[in-house]
């Protein structure tokens, strides 16, 4: 399943929203340095989902707000 999202890194409270477009966004509090923000993002979807870290992974915008994350079951 691909999953699409936009990362908000350096939130004050992390969590997950969707907007009216249906577009999940997902807030963490690291910085978006040296992958940081995006393994945060992995790690929420992986508790949000109930699946392993290893089950996800980045496929695009690694260094953009807009991601696209591919989860395998």
């Amino acid at each position: 399943m691909k999953l699409e999202v936009v990362v908000h890194p350096n939130s004050k409270n992390p969590q997950f929203k969707k907007d009216l477009t249906g577009m999940l966004h997902v807030y963490v509090n690291t910085p978006p340095l040296e992958g940081k923000a995006n393994q945060a993002v992995i790690e929420s979807l992986a508790d949000f989902l109930k699946v392993k870290k290893s089950k996800i992974i980045l496929l695009k915008g690694g260094k953009s707000k807009k991601k696209i994350f591919e989860i395998f079951d």
